[in-house]
């Protein structure tokens, strides 16, 4: 009665002993090496296994140093953006202390945004210039950042003469307790926003410039009671 191999297989692993009866025997067999024709000893190709399972902890540990590094550097950048904005009280200067962060710190060189419901608004930021019903509806639709490569043109239209070489754009809501603004940012590299990238901390950014621009609202009204 001729074995399959899977009916061999099964045997040995419900005998182990097997290999202790003929230990003798398991040093005389030759098995092809995993990387080339030759044939080795079996116990030759157990420490080959074991390097090349060995080679591939140390890779996945590498991609994991890697992750935690760039997790590191994004974290440490998210602090001193928050630093950033907890700095400046007039709104002007609030809006360029994040135009220059996200370009120096983020390299993200462009950035639109839309602001509503902020108190004494001053027409001349084209950041607090009206938007249509469109963008507010497109803010209160998103209830995480969009990333990809279709923007309505009234959003392009932030950019100015820029528009015209961005290729890719990641969009956030800002909050606090209701939607007051959108942010936008924009790149000429088509795969700086993708689609299926992480938006963990572009939520956080959100968040973070959401809150900044609620406190500068909040002590608005403030001073005005």
């Amino acid at each position: 009665m001729k074995l399959s191999s899977e009916e061999v297989a099964q045997y040995l692993r419900k005998h182990p002993e097997f290999f202790e009866e003929y230990a003798d025997m398991l040093a005389d067999i030759q098995v092809p090496h995993p990387h080339g024709g030759r044939a080795i000893p079996i116990s030759e190709r157990q420490i080959v296994a074991l390097r090349d399972k060995n080679r591939i902890l140390q890779d996945k540990l590498g991609e994991l140093i890697s992750f935690g590094e760039e997790n590191g550097a994004l974290t440490e950048k998210m602090h001193r953006l928050a630093i950033i904005l907890l700095t400046f009280t007039r709104l002007s200067d609030l809006l360029h202390g994040l135009r220059f962060n996200l370009r120096e710190d983020f390299a993200i060189p462009h950035m639109g945004l839309r602001l509503w419901s902020i108190a004494d608004e001053d027409p001349a930021l084209p950041e607090c210039t009206p938007p249509s019903a469109d963008i507010r509806i497109v803010a209160e639709s998103l209830q995480h950042p969009y990333c990809g490569t279709h923007v309505l043109d009234e959003i392009k239209s932030f950019f100015g003469e820029d528009a015209v070489r961005l290729r890719s754009f990641a969009m956030v809501s800002l909050r606090a307790e209701q939607t007051i603004g959108l942010l936008v940012m924009g790149s000429e590299d088509p795969q700086r926003f993708y689609p299926e990238m992480g938006t963990i901390y572009l939520a956080q950014l959100g968040e973070l410039v959401g809150a900044a621009f609620a406190r500068y609202k909040l002590a608005e009204s403030s001073e005005q009671q």
